[in-house]
């Protein structure tokens, strides 16, 4: 297992970090998995004995029991963890009771440590926009945390690149903490990420965490072009996030090639490819079984030759779309080397 920066925080967090988003498993998120206490203990002492010291959930995964299962699974080892969880989902049925207010951080952050059995959160993340609440406000509130000790670090998620950078300039304009990561979807099929925010990811420094690799499950080597999974599947269940399947099974196909050179699953492929992007921090991997997370941890040992990188780069690429393809116009002949001068 390697260990990377976060940002300029000092912290070092494992390449794969576990997200705990199927423990539980009530109202929505019984489609992300239902795994119970026992199994959740086991699931987090593999992940801590093959080196992961990164976990992630949210207070709304299963409406606060995610958190209450996950702080549980760590128990005493809570201290030798980056331990992150998120703040904007529906926690009750009042008007309030969701966003990113003062009063709605003020209240789920209690109840978070209450619920993680801490005193202190490592990463405390916005979970996404709220529209009607000020930036100001928000990371007003955020930095309070952090002077209070109650957090240490703070990030946010699912974030437009304008958004972000607009948070970065309130945060740096009144001497606040700055968003240190940025929990994004991304994977090998869905490389949208690619067109603004990885330059700004990579431009002020934020550290990049992936969720849903696999985009969804169907990464994961059971969807074919002429096959589909028999049993119960997440996708099944709940058709998300949004890909574009006829160029996903081609992306496959070439998957599959390459696993076979290197006596992998297709998954361990795609997990890989993340890995080898350098804008990545950590892979967000949710295993429900214990043979799901050996399986995601193999492919930390997946070397790629340069052939196979351009290989999955060539049939995964993004098309040029405006202003990029202008921009790279543009630019084509400001290197005066650019002929081998």
């Amino acid at each position: 297992m390697k260990y990377n920066l976060l940002a300029d925080t000092g912290l070092f967090v494992s390449e794969l970090c576990f997200g705990a988003m199927g423990f539980g498993g009530t109202g929505m998120w019984k489609n992300v998995g239902q795994t119970p206490q026992e199994e959740a203990n086991e699931l987090v002492n593999k992940s801590l004995d093959a080196g992961i010291n990164f976990f992630d959930t949210a207070n709304v995964y299963s409406t606060g029991i995610s958190e209450e299962m996950l702080g549980k699974a760590l128990g005493s080892k809570r201290k030798d963890v980056v331990l992150a969880t998120k703040v904007r989902g529906r926690m009750g049925e009042g008007p309030n009771d969701i966003g990113l207010s003062r009063t709605h951080i003020r209240q789920q952050v209690e109840e978070s440590l209450r619920r993680l059995g801490t005193d202190y959160i490592d990463l405390y993340q916005i979970h996404g926009v709220d529209p009607f609440v000020s930036f100001e406000d928000t990371l007003r509130t955020l930095d309070d945390l952090v002077s209070e000790g109650k957090v240490r670090y703070i990030g946010a998620s699912n974030l437009q690149a304008w958004q972000l950078m607009k948070t970065l300039g309130i945060s740096d304009k009144n001497g606040w903490e700055r968003f240190k990561s940025l929990q994004a979807h991304y994977s090998i099929a869905t490389r949208d990420l690619e067109r603004e925010v990885v330059p700004l990811l990579q431009d002020q420094n934020i550290g990049l965490m992936v969720w849903s690799p696999l985009s969804g499950g169907f990464l994961s080597g059971k969807y074919k072009r002429d096959q589909q999974p028999t049993e119960t599947s997440r996708r099944k269940e709940f058709d998300f996030p949004p890909i574009d399947k006829e160029k996903a099974y081609d992306i496959i196909e070439a998957m599959e090639e390459i696993a076979g050179n290197h006596k992998a699953t297709t998954a361990q492929i795609a997990l890989a490819w993340l890995l080898h992007q350098r804008v990545v921090t950590t892979v967000i991997v949710g295993a429900r079984k214990k043979e799901q997370l050996e399986d995601n941890i193999q492919s930390t040992q997946i070397q790629f030759s340069q052939d196979e990188i351009n290989r999955l780069d060539e049939i995964s690429r993004l098309q040029p779309e405006y202003p990029g393809w202008m921009v790279q116009f543009m630019q084509s002949d400001r290197d005066p080397n650019q002929n081998g001068e």
